[in-house]
């Protein structure tokens, strides 16, 4: 059975939001179909971009509290190794068209379950989270 997970998500413009996901993020395009959909391999995840071009931003606004702040609910988002992780980074750092919506943060300092993450919205208003774990093996420990 495949551990990877599958989301569709809408998207104001496919090939807005293919600019971003692959040219910035550096994800890979995949099938679609002309002017509708296009899945994207979102770090050997499928995520489909459904175009809705009458609908309104889907900016997430609500927030609720963490021990980081309050987090946009609802978020979608990936783990990834440090290297992956610093590289994704260093394409907002650089960019003068997308930005941190929260700013990497350091939680659970010093335990198994230490992480950086941080919040960026894509072109349609859609938030994600990225981190990287310390121990990943740490997320779903099984109890002996």
């Amino acid at each position: 059975m495949s551990a990877r997970f599958h989301l569709a998500i809408a998207v104001r413009s496919i090939e807005e939001a293919r600019l971003f996901y692959c040219d910035f993020l550096g994800c890979e395009s995949g099938n679609f179909e002309d002017g509708k959909w296009l899945d994207i391999n979102f770090w050997g995840n499928e995520l489909t971009l459904h175009e809705a071009q009458h609908q309104d931003e889907i900016k997430s606004t609500q927030r609720h509290h963490v021990d980081m702040g309050k987090v946009c609910v609802p978020h979608f988002g990936i783990h990834l190794s440090r290297d992956a992780f610093d590289e994704v980074k260093k394409r907002i750092d650089a960019s003068d068209q997308h930005n941190y919506l929260d700013k990497p943060y350091l939680r659970f300092k010093d335990d198994d379950r230490e992480q950086e993450t941080f919040f960026i919205r894509d072109p349609s208003g859609n938030a994600l989270e990225i981190k990287t774990m310390k121990v990943p093996e740490s997320l779903w420990e099984i109890n002996s």
